[in-house]
């Protein structure tokens, strides 16, 4: 009997199964490779990607990123200890101005005021409208512009009043004004925010509080601090006399869709700063700083904006 046709065909099966068990370990093989292939494609992001502000080291004593739309804390550091303001001052100073008189109003700028600490020009008896004068004092940071401010709107209801009891009037409705807004660690001794000791800052607040303010601000009076987008500004004062104004922050430039800013520094609380910007149609962010240095401030800020658009941009 002859077998080879049968071992033949038999041999046939035997390659064919193997050839069948060969491709389907590599269709195996190829599917598994391309899984990982694909999981690596489509990564999730590291976690620094993610959280940009995990690497962020500041010089600041703290700071405070808020996402206004969104209601979101992106950054905090010590944003509840209460620091000295100095300048900040001024944001409060302005907004009780604006609720107290129209803009239009006059401003005359006494003896009294110009004896504040630091010169910024202005010359005595010189009248100021209201807006010009606070956007004066805002961009310059001007201490003898919102003394005069004071002055004049403080006590309006007492006839005789002194110029201590007009001031100590004007600064009695900032705290109210703090109250009201529920700034619960915010507190003014005096309007401008200069020391008044070697030890005693001029106001007392807290990160997190400056940022609720410049918040309140930007939705009830978002023209309020406009002149504080302006590297520099010449006004012209009710005397016909000009003032050109340099903005005390020196990196507006660098900061995408800038709305408001108020720089302060006094020996007492180091460098501080508060900035809002709209990196995005619509998408405030608020950066508070308190506790730099003068310089150091302003890198702060510098890193705290590259993290808010690396944090948008993810």
């Amino acid at each position: 009997m002859n077998n080879q046709p049968f071992i033949i065909r038999n041999t046939e099966i035997r390659l064919f199964v193997i050839l069948a068990t060969t491709l389907f370990v590599l269709l195996i093989l190829s599917f598994v490779f391309g899984l990982k292939v694909e999981r690596k494609d489509s990564s999730v992001p590291s976690k620094a990607a993610f959280k940009p502000f995990s690497t962020v080291v500041l010089k600041a004593k703290a700071a405070y990123v808020y996402d206004v739309r969104t209601k979101t804390i992106l950054f905090a550091q010590n944003e509840n200890t209460r620091l000295p303001l100095a300048s900040l001052s001024k944001i409060m100073s302005a907004l009780v101005a604006q609720d107290s008189s129209p803009l239009y109003g006059t401003v005359t700028v006494g003896n009294e005021a110009l004896q504040a600490e630091g010169d910024s020009g202005l010359y005595r008896d010189e009248k100021w409208s209201l807006k010009n004068l606070l956007d004066f004092s805002l961009v310059t940071s001007s201490n003898d512009g919102m003394r005069a401010v004071a002055l004049s709107l403080g006590a309006l209801s007492r006839a005789g009043a002194s110029s201590e009891e007009i001031i100590n009037d004007f600064v009695g409705e900032m705290n109210s004004k703090a109250s009201q807004i529920g700034l619960k660690n915010t507190y003014f001794w005096n309007e401008t925010g200069l020391d008044e000791s070697a030890v005693k800052g001029g106001a007392y607040g807290t990160a997190r509080d400056m940022a609720l303010l410049l918040e309140y601000i930007l939705a009830h009076y978002p023209d309020l601090f406009s002149a504080t987008r302006e590297v520099s500004m010449t006004l012209r004062s009710l005397d016909n006399r000009l003032h050109v104004a340099t903005n005390t922050n020196s990196i507006i430039a660098e900061i995408p869709g800038l709305l408001a800013s108020k720089t302060g520094l006094t020996d007492t609380a180091g460098g501080n700063l508060v900035i809002a910007f709209d990196p995005e149609l619509g998408r405030p962010i608020i950066i508070s700083i308190l506790g730099s240095t003068e310089e150091g401030r302003f890198i702060d800020a510098r890193m705290l904006v590259g993290a808010v658009m690396e944090y948008i941009k993810n």
